[in-house]
């Protein structure tokens, strides 16, 4: 039997019924997601300018653009509707710095994600063992937690910039042609943003799961279990201290009472000696 039929048959993946492998494996599957989606996005739009002289017209310019989304690099030419010189223009904008920073993050969540998965199927005893494990993984979850609140809400930002710049309305303005009443500039089809609004989704959706997992990896660490034996401590003495006061009450309550009683009886020295059997009927006469 090959080492991970061993491992599965003797139950090895129950890990994965736990919270905290089973938060981990969704954050996989979820930065596959949110990387996938906003890495691997490539778009466009298509604009037509329609000339006085037919000859002049384009109706067909297609303008692409992809991730990381450096739009001031992305070059088309339009006629100028004045004989054949045409004219070069650019988008607008540069949304690489938060779309390669959520990308990142993704990729890096994705790759703890995946080591830690493993550690906690395969090697749960040895994570077990001392504290620096859970140690560790408790702080490099909260910083990741941190990183996609930071990252998803930065590309958010990006992804607005990027609609805006290339929104048809917006780069026909750019186009001198357009400006001309007797031309007609318009926008043939305008770019798929379903995927890059998938991606922010994913994004905040990821940060909802590290953050939720941090109390389930505090539990894993000393702090908790130093936490829960100062708590405990305090009620031991103190359940202690009352047992000891209500045995003490009891018997003092048992001792009292037996005093009284002896002390309400009438003593024989009070009323004088007292016969010491009954006197005989015969002897009275």
């Amino acid at each position: 039997m090959d080492p991970v039929s061993q491992l599965a048959s003797a139950g090895t993946f129950r890990a994965l019924k736990e919270p905290l492998a089973f938060l981990r494996a969704l954050e996989l599957l979820f930065a596959i997601f949110a990387f996938a989606t906003c890495g691997g996005y490539s778009g466009g739009l298509r604009l037509s300018v329609d000339c006085v002289n037919k000859t002049e017209s384009n109706l067909s310019i297609d303008i692409a653009f992809a991730y990381p989304f450096r739009l001031h690099q992305v070059t088309f030419e339009v006629p100028t509707c004045e004989g054949k010189e045409r004219q070069k223009l650019a988008l607008i904008g540069d949304s690489s710095s938060s779309a390669e920073f959520f990308v990142t993050v993704a990729v890096f969540a994705f790759l703890y994600s995946l080591a830690a998965t493993v550690v906690y199927i395969f090697f749960q005893n040895k994570y077990r063992e001392n504290n620096r494990g859970p140690l560790i993984d408790f702080v490099v979850t909260v910083v990741f937690s941190f990183l996609w609140l930071v990252g998803s809400s930065a590309w958010a930002k990006g992804l607005s910039d990027v609609k805006v710049a290339t929104d048809p309305k917006e780069v026909l303005q750019l186009m001198s042609a357009c400006k001309q009443p007797s031309n007609k500039c318009m926008a043939v089809h305008s770019p798929v943003m379903s995927s890059l609004n998938t991606s922010v989704v994913f994004g905040f959706l990821n940060f909802i799961l590290w953050a939720g997992n941090i109390w389930f990896v505090f539990k894993e660490t000393c702090w908790h279990s130093s936490g829960q034996r100062y708590l405990s401590d305090p009620m031991e003495k103190h359940s202690s201290s009352y047992n000891q006061g209500g045995y003490n009450q009891e018997s003092y309550g048992s001792s009292s009472g037996y005093n009284q009683q002896a002390s309400l009886g009438p003593s024989s020295d009070e009323f004088g000696p007292q016969p010491s059997g009954p006197t005989s009927f015969t002897n009275q006469i």
